[in-house]
């Protein structure tokens, strides 16, 4: 190791900018300078001189037009980008004029940014972060942010952010300018005893006075220097050498873990709430559509689902073809007995005949649906009696007008009295009411109320009320289900057999539940769709928001550029922001979800909860995080440091 090399060489530095117009200014004009570890150097003057610009380069913030620079005998000219944020991380501390201090970071969580970015742990950060600030007197000022500390206290702390990795190059720009007279003396004379212990402390100023402070003086004017002192003897701590000496620059730091860069995140989500919010409606909207569309169509899926299942999964229904208004073949009344008696595997026949009829019981009148069966629907239907008794096979063969009611006829025709025993009158027949059925509520898509009915025997109800000797429909259900299609089959060949005509539907419930869970199941991806656009919509706004989040806060990308974060890092960091933006959205839509599907359910409306569509909605809102977030975080990671830093 060569400690009698010199730390900085600059050889014909030249630094041309182009204005918007197109025309080339030039800042430094063939800088050769030689600076060697331990100097206490002060470049100065006037506004213009290129003396800031020259910091910019000699800190790897801005690149030269041309010459050559390098850094320990490494060339500087050939590092790419993850190199330059090497160098400023591990080799440079800057101190600048206004401080350039996070506006939402507390004294301790300012200075341990260049750590951050060196992969160095939680607990070894604070404490090195407690100690530079106790050495500097702010031990008590820990917890403060820059508001609330003074200016030569946030100068403080930006020196102890400079020193955190080791600061062995610090690059003070006007570092008195924003001080008071003591605060000014106070900071010289602490660059003063940090450039005894064997730090290199390059100082730029245009004040006379600070730069006597030096060891050496360097006088600029027009992008030139026109008065090197020369180098004085400097005070190198040889216990000390520079450890970039034995590093390779090629080997990048450790990335701030992801948990740190969700801490970050949040911080700054913290500091701009209300933009924060605005962010979050979008994705909230938008999952909460999701988890409640979804809901509502898994809801009436199972709706469908549990009305099929209480006709049981051993049940076979035929309806007569119609054609014009009049059925193409005819279910005679007693198909039912004839079907029970000769077709295999038929355990139960359940016929129907119905119609709609106004009942009216003393001075009420009600509309009902009126259903003339058999014995058999308590146990076909899976449908119990609440009081009194069902009919039996003799009420049937008699003719006997009796009638059970369902709960909504119960409501509407007997409000306060037990109708057990009472008549009600059904297109002018007087029915005697023997039972009462238990509450059934509304059945598959539709909001027909299964509640609002009247069962009376299949021939009293069909000849005296509907004038038929024919059935609407009959139900058949099987011994056997695992032999439920062979016995769909012999229905089939029995009805042609004894009617004449196979022009019958005939589905057994395992067709019909298919059916129908495909109807739901589409009609959910529907509902699902449109929640999904709504997330899209949110998505769109997590992209703009931090377009504008970016824009604003260009500086603070400087200082973390300037403090050693490599495009990577800041990458990461923008792109967690925009993921954690969406990922609390996506809670808090699934909640508010939730609260809406409940809601909906007071309203009868078919509500189910899964969670497998909840995960889906969460996981959607990360990604169109993930995905929107990306182009203004990659913005973010290409700005120039310089620039950045400039921003207003």
């Amino acid at each position: 190791m060569d400690n009698h090399r010199p730390l900085i060489e600059l050889s014909d530095i030249t630094r041309v900018f182009a204005t918007d117009g197109g025309v080339e200014v030039t800042a430094l004009g063939g800088i050769s300078l030689t600076i060697r570890r331990g100097e206490f150097v002060a470049i100065k003057g006037q506004s213009g001189s290129g003396k800031t610009t020259l910091m910019n380069i000699l800190g790897c913030l801005d690149r030269p037009t041309a010459g050559d620079y390098f850094f320990d005998g490494r060339s500087v000219d050939s590092f790419g980008p993850d190199q330059l944020a090497w160098l400023r991380r591990e080799a440079f501390g800057f101190v600048f004029q206004n401080y350039n201090l996070l506006p939402t970071a507390t004294a301790q969580e300012n200075v341990e940014i260049p750590a951050i970015y060196a992969g160095v742990g939680q607990n070894e950060r604070h404490r090195r972060a407690t100690e530079m600030l106790q050495t500097l007197g702010l031990a008590d000022r820990a917890d403060h942010r820059p508001s609330q500390l003074s200016g030569g206290q946030q100068q403080r702390v930006s020196i102890a952010r400079a020193l955190m990795n080791g600061g062995q190059v610090i690059l003070a720009d006007e570092p008195t300018g924003a001080l008071d007279t003591k605060s000014g003396e106070e900071l010289i004379a602490l660059l003063e005893n940090l450039a005894r212990q064997g730090h290199t402390i390059i100082l730029i100023t245009h004040d006379q006075a600070v730069a006597d402070r030096a060891n050496r003086v360097i006088e600029m004017r027009d992008g030139t220097i026109i008065s090197d002192s020369g180098p004085a003897h400097a005070e190198v701590n040889a216990e000390k050498p520079s450890k970039l000496l034995d590093l390779d620059v090629t080997t990048a730091a450790t990335l701030a873990d992801t948990s740190e860069a969700v801490r970050m995140a949040l911080r700054s989500l913290r500091a701009n709430l209300f933009r924060t919010v605005l962010t979050l409606l979008g994705i909230v909207i938008g999952v909460a559509s999701v988890v409640t569309m979804m809901a509502i169509g898994e809801g009436a899926k199972q709706q469908v689902v549990n009305q099929f299942s209480s006709l049981g999964a051993n049940t076979i229904s035929v309806y007569p073809n119609w054609r014009r208004g009049k059925a193409g073949a005819t279910l005679p009344l007693d198909i039912a007995d004839a079907i029970e008696r000769d077709v295999p595997n038929v355990e139960a026949v359940l016929p129907m005949v119905q119609g709609d009829a106004m009942v009216r019981v003393g001075n009420r009148d009600h509309e009902a649906n009126i259903y003339a069966t058999s014995e058999h629907l308590p146990q076909i239907r899976s449908w119990k009696v609440a009081s009194g008794i069902f009919f039996d096979r003799e009420d049937s063969e008699t003719y006997a007008p009796v009638a059970i009611l369902g709960a909504t006829v119960v409501d509407s025709l007997f409000p306060d009295d037990d109708p057990i025993g009472t008549y009600v009158i059904i297109r002018n027949v007087p029915f005697l009411v023997i039972g009462t059925l238990v509450r059934k509520g509304s059945g598959g898509l539709r909001d027909d109320d299964q509640d609002n009915a009247i069962f009376v025997p299949l021939r009293a109800g069909a000849l005296r009320l509907f004038g038929r000797r024919y059935l609407n429909n009959l139900r058949v259900t099987v011994e056997d289900p695992t032999f439920i299609n062979q016995t769909e089959l012999d229905l089939k060949n029995y009805l042609m057999e004894t009617q004449g005509s196979d022009s019958y539907r005939i589905r057994n419930s395992a067709e019909m539940l298919e059916q129908m869970e495909t109807a739901t199941a589409t009609f959910t991806m529907l509902l699902g769709g449109i929640g999904a656009i709504s997330l899209l919509v949110g998505g769109i706004g997590i992209m703009n928001i931090m377009l504008v989040s970016v824009t604003e806060r260009t500086r603070e990308i400087g200082v973390r550029m300037a403090t050693g974060a490599r495009q990577k890092d800041i990458l990461l960091q923008f792109i967690v922001e925009a993921i954690v933006v969406s990922a609390i959205g996506g809670v808090v839509g699934i909640v508010l979800g939730v609260v809406l599907g409940t809601i909906l359910s007071t309203f009868s409306v078919p509500i189910a909860f899964q969670t497998s569509p909840m995960l889906i909605a969460f996981s959607c809102a990360a990604t169109i995080g993930l995905v929107f977030g990306y182009t203004p975080a990659r913005n973010a990671s290409r700005l120039d440091p310089v620039a950045a830093l400039a921003n207003e």
